[in-house]
Protein backbone atom coordinates (compact mmCIF):
# COMPACT_ATOMS: atom_id res chain seq x y z
CA UNK A 1 0.00 0.00 0.00
CA UNK A 2 1.35 3.06 -0.94
CA UNK A 3 2.02 6.02 1.74
CA UNK A 4 -0.55 7.85 0.19
CA UNK A 5 -3.25 5.81 0.75
CA UNK A 6 -5.11 7.26 3.86
CA UNK A 7 -6.40 4.37 6.21
CA UNK A 8 -9.67 5.48 7.61
CA UNK A 9 -10.87 3.64 11.16
CA UNK A 10 -13.98 1.94 10.98
CA UNK A 11 -15.92 1.80 14.05
CA UNK A 12 -18.47 -0.65 16.16
CA UNK A 13 -21.78 0.94 17.57
CA UNK A 14 -19.87 0.67 20.91
CA UNK A 15 -17.49 2.67 19.56
CA UNK A 16 -14.33 0.35 19.28
CA UNK A 17 -12.53 0.66 16.59
CA UNK A 18 -12.66 -2.81 14.85
CA UNK A 19 -11.58 -2.30 11.09
CA UNK A 20 -9.84 -0.40 8.35
CA UNK A 21 -10.78 1.50 5.16
CA UNK A 22 -8.21 1.87 2.60
CA UNK A 23 -10.14 2.33 0.14
CA UNK A 24 -11.65 0.60 -1.52
CA UNK A 25 -10.30 -2.03 0.62
CA UNK A 26 -11.07 -3.32 4.04
CA UNK A 27 -8.22 -4.69 6.70
CA UNK A 28 -9.37 -6.33 10.69
CA UNK A 29 -6.83 -4.39 13.69
CA UNK A 30 -3.94 -6.75 12.78
CA UNK A 31 -3.70 -5.65 9.27
CA UNK A 32 -5.39 -8.65 7.48
CA UNK A 33 -7.52 -7.95 4.54
CA UNK A 34 -11.08 -8.92 5.29
CA UNK A 35 -13.06 -7.32 2.24
CA UNK A 36 -13.81 -5.08 -0.26
CA UNK A 37 -16.64 -1.51 -0.70
CA UNK A 38 -17.73 -0.70 -4.06
CA UNK A 39 -18.60 2.88 -5.11
CA UNK A 40 -22.31 1.94 -4.24
CA UNK A 41 -20.69 1.48 -0.33
CA UNK A 42 -21.58 -2.10 -0.49
CA UNK A 43 -19.46 -4.29 1.73
CA UNK A 44 -18.13 -7.80 0.10
CA UNK A 45 -16.15 -10.43 2.39
CA UNK A 46 -12.72 -11.59 0.48
CA UNK A 47 -14.64 -14.41 -0.61
CA UNK A 48 -16.78 -12.17 -2.88
CA UNK A 49 -19.81 -12.55 -0.19
CA UNK A 50 -22.09 -9.65 0.41
CA UNK A 51 -22.04 -8.56 4.15
CA UNK A 52 -23.73 -5.36 4.07
CA UNK A 53 -23.50 -1.85 3.52
CA UNK A 54 -20.38 1.23 4.80
CA UNK A 55 -22.56 3.35 6.47
CA UNK A 56 -21.74 7.09 8.10
CA UNK A 57 -19.97 6.72 11.36
CA UNK A 58 -18.45 4.79 9.67
CA UNK A 59 -19.42 1.32 10.30
CA UNK A 60 -20.55 -1.74 8.75
CA UNK A 61 -24.20 -2.66 9.29
CA UNK A 62 -26.52 -5.02 7.19
CA UNK A 63 -30.27 -5.83 7.34
CA UNK A 64 -31.34 -9.15 9.44
CA UNK A 65 -33.52 -10.42 6.43
CA UNK A 66 -30.76 -9.63 3.78
CA UNK A 67 -28.45 -12.51 5.37
CA UNK A 68 -25.40 -13.86 4.09
CA UNK A 69 -25.21 -13.35 -0.09
CA UNK A 70 -25.10 -16.86 -1.22
CA UNK A 71 -24.27 -15.49 -4.63
CA UNK A 72 -20.83 -14.41 -5.19
CA UNK A 73 -18.95 -11.72 -7.27
CA UNK A 74 -15.24 -11.48 -8.36
CA UNK A 75 -13.83 -8.53 -5.94
CA UNK A 76 -10.32 -6.97 -6.62
CA UNK A 77 -7.23 -8.34 -4.65
CA UNK A 78 -5.10 -5.47 -3.38
CA UNK A 79 -1.37 -5.32 -4.36
CA UNK A 80 -0.85 -5.98 -0.37
CA UNK A 81 -2.76 -8.28 1.57
CA UNK A 82 -1.51 -6.75 4.83
CA UNK A 83 -1.00 -3.57 6.00
CA UNK A 84 0.81 -1.68 9.34
CA UNK A 85 -1.82 -0.30 11.23
CA UNK A 86 -1.56 2.83 13.30
CA UNK A 87 -0.69 2.43 16.84
CA UNK A 88 -3.57 5.11 17.77
CA UNK A 89 -7.09 6.18 16.08
CA UNK A 90 -9.22 9.21 16.60
CA UNK A 91 -11.85 8.23 19.00
CA UNK A 92 -14.92 7.37 17.35
CA UNK A 93 -17.58 9.71 16.71
CA UNK A 94 -21.15 10.04 18.24
CA UNK A 95 -23.45 7.43 16.01
CA UNK A 96 -27.21 7.61 15.78
CA UNK A 97 -29.03 4.67 17.03
CA UNK A 98 -29.77 1.84 15.18
CA UNK A 99 -33.18 1.10 13.50
CA UNK A 100 -35.29 -2.34 14.23
CA UNK A 101 -34.08 -5.05 11.89
CA UNK A 102 -30.75 -3.57 11.04
CA UNK A 103 -27.51 -4.80 13.09
CA UNK A 104 -23.55 -3.74 13.08
CA UNK A 105 -21.59 -6.27 11.65
CA UNK A 106 -18.22 -6.29 13.23
CA UNK A 107 -20.35 -5.79 16.64
CA UNK A 108 -22.61 -9.01 16.21
CA UNK A 109 -21.62 -10.85 13.32
CA UNK A 110 -17.71 -10.18 12.59
CA UNK A 111 -17.21 -14.10 11.17
CA UNK A 112 -18.64 -12.43 7.93
CA UNK A 113 -15.52 -10.41 7.38
CA UNK A 114 -12.53 -13.50 7.67
CA UNK A 115 -9.26 -13.12 6.49
CA UNK A 116 -8.65 -14.58 3.03
CA UNK A 117 -7.09 -18.12 4.83
CA UNK A 118 -10.45 -18.47 6.87
CA UNK A 119 -14.12 -18.81 6.84
CA UNK A 120 -16.71 -21.26 6.45
CA UNK A 121 -18.18 -20.01 2.92
CA UNK A 122 -14.39 -19.82 1.48
CA UNK A 123 -14.44 -21.90 -1.71
CA UNK A 124 -13.27 -25.53 -1.23
CA UNK A 125 -9.72 -26.35 -2.67
CA UNK A 126 -10.52 -29.21 -5.37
Amino acid sequence: MSTSTQLIPIYTSRGDMDAYLAYPYLYNKQGEWIGWVSPERKVFSVHGHYVGWLADGPRILCKLVEGYGANRIVIPVPDEMRINPPAHVPLAPMMPELIFGTIDVLLEQPELLPPVDFGELREDMD
